[in-house]
């Protein structure tokens, strides 16, 4: 089997289990595994693609509601910066990838660990949730990685769980259909990434399935803690790996 199959496979797996738990993260999880052997555009389609088809299993297995004053400013900022998150896409090279995901993996996933030692921020108003909304558009254009920004928002509010992944699922889902229909309309996913695609749905859809049902059974605090830390060790891995030559 050609080993970019086995990258797929693995990073699927994995993903598609996480984003079952939690409702968010599918794109950086995989992209901790692609990162290392695809190239970058391959892989934020597949990225794209497999959380967008996350989000659908998650439509059907996971009860969410949706409230259209709550999610509107997310929405706006959204759809401002899915498309410059498009453009810049193409322009990163395999190390610059590299260097920006492992970057972002170090921020994000020590931020979520030590999150609930944070003070609680106040709601700050549709103008402020625009902005976490065009930063997490930004981000779903660059590679399916819609729902960093905004999850970190909620929780730094102490936002109820529900509530938080009101915003989270519905905004992911929101961003991830309007990045898939800019990746098709700029060309960037082609014919070739079909067999891809096709390799990623089953390989996700247990996980996915199976991460879902224990939302409701399980406490994901320990769980969370162990996924945060492997991908934070895995940010150091990329940023090491790339950073000595970009300097050089």
């Amino acid at each position: 089997m050609d080993s970019i199959y086995i990258f797929i496979i693995v990073g699927g797996i994995a993903a598609g289990f996480v984003q079952g738990l939690s409702g968010f993260a599918f794109g950086m999880t995989a992209m901790s595994f692609w990162a290392w052997g695809m190239d970058p555009v391959i892989a934020a389609s597949l990225a794209v693609f497999g959380a967008l088809t996350g989000q659908i299993i998650a439509a059907f297995t996971v009860k969410r509601g949706f409230d259209w004053q709550l999610l509107l400013p997310f929405f706006v900022g959204g759809a401002i910066g899915i498309p410059i998150g498009v453009l810049l896409l193409p322009l990163l090279n395999m190390d610059m990838f590299k260097a920006l995901l492992g970057g972002i993996l170090i921020v994000w996933c020590p931020s979520m660990l030590f999150v609930s030692r944070f003070p609680k921020l106040k709601p700050q108003g549709p103008v402020a949730d625009g902005t976490i909304g065009l930063i997490g558009g930004v981000m779903s254009g660059f590679g399916g990685f819609a729902g960093i920004v905004p999850t970190l928002w909620c929780t730094l509010q102490g936002m109820a769980k529900d509530k938080q992944r009101v915003i989270i699922q519905n905004f992911n889902l929101g961003a991830l259909i309007f990045t898939m229909l800019a990746y098709l309309y700029k060309g960037i996913i082609t014919a070739t990434m079909l067999p891809y695609f096709a390799v990623l749905v089953p390989a996700m859809l247990i996980p996915s399935l199976l991460g879902a049902r224990l939302y409701h059974r399980i406490s994901d605090v320990a769980f969370r803690r162990l996924v945060l830390s492997l991908l934070t060790l895995s940010g150091i891995a990329l940023l090491s790996s790339s950073l000595p030559k970009l300097l050089a």
